[in-house]
């Protein structure tokens, strides 16, 4: 493929291995700090800040078990596996069962039946799935506008609830014994840390107030993503280039988005190459947009507030029939 010949020239795919020797250690170094307040101090106000502080911590494991995953950072895949536990020690989530998912969405992005991030019960995508919905999930898709983000809220349960079903059904676990290790040793570790010391009530706030914003970070990370993006039907034939890069949007950057996006937010970039280290998606960018322009193919990237806007209007719009409207926003044809 030429646009990746065009990147390969440019070194955009080498590792970066001194990247992520000061990124993994400055990520730890900043866990260390989150336990060690949680050990000094007993103060509320002090642990709810630290709780903020460690969703964020937390989060960013999330982004460097995703990267591991994708290959990004060694060519060893042991090495990258090895990174992933490491996650998943920290994070609670089973690294078997986020591959399994995220590689399913990954090949094929906002495609009804095949990509199961537009396929959840408390959300629609198109008209069609609004319309489906019944009892308690059809108020909610019905302002799904309104609700989006609160139930962001759960992203952490959802992510940990998934990983440990995963586990129980036995599905493709990649370590079986290490996996189920990390991930009881995760979670044990964390309530025996809080609850060790702080006072029992103040641990479990830690808890909700930790676990909520931390899922609420990723949530609100892979949000702008696909979703207000094209949806396309079951079986429609788009070439890869047109799949990857029609269905996923770019949020602008700067040093704060790209650290709070763990550089998600090139995400055309990303689809188009999965391994390539994060770090050099930036330089990537300006190649896939010029080539994207020159041949016509539409490429979407907007600021933080406008990727905002467009997710909740749309959202808002395909759950119109619920609210005694019409508009035929559903999935689209690819040709």
């Amino acid at each position: 493929m030429q646009l990746r010949r065009m990147v390969a020239e440019k070194g955009l795919l080498e590792r970066q291995y001194l990247y992520y020797a000061m990124k993994i250690p400055g990520m730890l170094a900043m866990l260390a700090l989150g336990v060690a307040v949680v050990v000094l101090f007993d103060q509320l106000w002090v642990q709810m800040l630290n709780a903020v502080f460690l969703a964020v911590v937390f989060a960013q494991f999330g982004f460097i078990g995703h990267d591991s995953g994708h290959r990004q950072i060694f060519r060893s895949a042991r090495n990258n596996d090895l990174v992933m536990l490491l996650a998943g020690l920290v994070t609670g989530m089973t690294p078997s069962w986020w591959m399994d998912k995220h590689n399913t969405h990954h090949r094929n992005p906002n495609q009804l039946g095949a990509d199961g991030d537009i396929e959840v019960s408390v959300f629609a995508f198109t008209e069609e799935q609004a319309i489906e919905k019944k009892g308690p999930l059809r108020f909610l898709v019905k302002y799904q506008a309104i609700f989006f983000y609160p139930v962001l809220l759960l992203t952490s349960l959802s992510l940990l609830g998934g990983g440990v079903a995963y586990l129980v059904r036995r599905e493709r676990v990649r370590y079986p014994i290490a996996e189920v290790t990390v991930v009881l040793a995760g979670i044990g570790l964390y309530l025996a840390i809080l609850f060790a010391f702080l006072p029992p009530w103040q641990a479990a706030l830690f808890i909700v107030v930790h676990r909520a914003l931390a899922g609420f970070h990723m949530g609100s990370v892979f949000a702008p993503n696909h979703k207000g993006m094209p949806v396309l039907e079951p079986g429609a034939k788009l070439d890869y280039l047109r799949q990857q890069v029609l269905t996923a949007r770019d949020v602008l950057p700067n040093p704060v988005i790209d650290f709070a996006y763990g550089g998600l937010n090139y995400q055309i970039e990303h689809h188009l190459f999965p391994n390539m280290p994060r770090n050099r998606l930036k330089d990537a960018r300006e190649v896939v947009k010029a080539f994207c322009l020159e041949r016509g193919i539409p490429y979407h990237e907007t600021g933080f507030w406008q990727s905002q806007r467009e997710i909740l209007g749309y959202m808002h719009e395909v759950s119109a029939p619920l609210r005694g409207k019409s508009r035929r926003a559903g999935a689209v044809e690819g040709g």
